[in-house]
């Protein structure tokens, strides 16, 4: 479902937000933090019981309500499994609510900080609690979620992007034309593999990882999708192939101590790579309506960012013809 170019959150008014937990018997005592998110609007606060929570008012139009329902069960059932995960409140038998045109979601609040990729402990944990995450997704399916695949992740945000106001003219030929060439590669590459697709957490990068009690806790499961397992690990690499191949030595180390991971898909990464940079792209574009995006992204309508972005498409083409990531000795 397609969020309306003209939406902006001006109507989430405090009042608004107030009246919205009042709606489920909840009475903030602490007034509300924002917190750092782009998408939907995030707030932490302690309620007259001095309980602290994180509530989520989510993007109108973005998600269906079977779509944010089916999100907020998977993280029920995995928490309910063991997984540690941001999973919703549940008042009257219901996680989702509504009032006013907003969809909301009430979550506890926990003392955590963020994770460092550079801690070789906590990734192995991280594999670990991600193995046991796709060990338990991996035996149903969403039926209503959005997929990781071609159409959804690369040519349909292309096509949106050719009726985008905010690309240069200077540039378009030829930002377009290694599109044009990234999209048939890309989709090659996929014909040409097999792999299982299982319900994932789907942005599992390290800004939605926090650590508590020194394990990894999930959070943040907006974006969760049917995909290739390996979606949920390759956001977690950084730095030169020599660090990727150990980052993703202890990742997998855990990961395979609770489920098995198909080594075939690492060849995944650069066309994965490359999907979510035009992802992103696409998703600015979309967004640009809302205020806050020109405010925390105004170096979108540079001249300069669409001429590096050219250049890491370009540098993306060659990732994509270079020999995958593997963890095997090079003789």
């Amino acid at each position: 479902m397609r969020v309306k170019a003209n939406f902006s959150y001006q109507y989430l008014t405090p009042e608004l937000q107030l009246d919205a937990l009042a709606s489920i018997a909840i009475y903030p005592e602490s007034g509300l933090i924002a917190l750092n998110s782009y998408e939907n609007r995030v707030f932490l606060f302690t309620d007259e019981n001095k309980i602290r929570y994180v509530v989520k008012f989510y993007r109108p139009q973005r998600w269906n309500k079977a779509q944010l329902e089916e999100e907020l069960q998977f993280c029920q059932l995995l928490y309910k499994n063991g997984c540690p995960v941001g999973s919703p409140v549940e008042i009257d038998g219901q996680t989702l609510f509504q009032f006013q045109g907003y969809h909301f979601a009430l979550f506890p609040s926990l003392s955590a900080r963020s994770m460092e990729l550079d801690n070789l402990d906590i990734l192995y944990d991280v594999g670990s609690a991600l193995g046991k995450m796709h060990r338990i997704a991996a035996q149903d399916s969403f039926k209503h979620r959005e997929p990781l695949d071609i159409d959804t992740m690369l040519s349909n945000p292309i096509k949106e992007l050719h009726s985008s106001v905010y690309i240069p003219a200077f540039i378009r030929s030829s930002l377009f034309s290694v599109l044009a060439t990234l999209e048939r590669e890309i989709t090659l590459q996929f014909a040409h593999h097999s792999h299982t697709i299982i319900r994932l957490h789907g942005d599992c990068h390290a800004s939605n990882i926090l650590v508590h009690n020194e394990l990894p806790y999930f959070i943040d499961f907006d974006d969760c999708k049917m995909g290739p397992a390996v979606q949920d690990l390759w956001l977690l690499l950084s730095g030169t192939i020599a660090d990727k191949k150990l980052q993703l030595s202890m990742l997998l180390d855990g990961y395979e101590e609770e489920y098995e991971f198909d080594r075939h898909q690492l060849s995944l990464i650069e066309p994965l790579r490359t999907m979510r940079i035009i992802n992103h792209v696409n998703w600015i574009n979309k967004r640009w309506s809302d205020p806050a995006f020109p405010i925390n992204f105004p170096w979108f309508i540079t001249e300069q960012y669409w001429k590096e972005l050219l250049q890491s498409l370009q540098d993306q083409l060659v990732a994509l013809k270079e020999t995958p990531i593997s963890l095997q000795p090079a003789y």
